[in-house]
């Protein structure tokens, strides 16, 4: 069974790269331990994903090993 974190209260955070763009930002929520929610800055009031800490973890590494690419 997959349990969805209640996220009324989360303390979203945009990228440090969106240089202080309103909405073409991806969003995370930190404090989840083992989970990581994010939304898209566009729509803050839509159903945000939360991926696995691990998952996302290899995501980000993915993306930043093809910026010199």
């Amino acid at each position: 069974m997959t349990h969805t974190p209640d996220l009324s209260t989360a303390a979203w955070r945009k990228s440090s790269y969106s240089q202080g763009g309103d909405n073409n930002c991806v969003e995370v929520a930190d404090g989840y331990t083992g989970l990581v929610p994010v939304r898209d800055s566009k729509t803050p009031s839509g159903r945000p994903l939360v991926f696995a800490a691990g998952s996302w973890l290899a995501f980000v590494e993915l993306v930043r090993g093809q910026e010199g690419a």
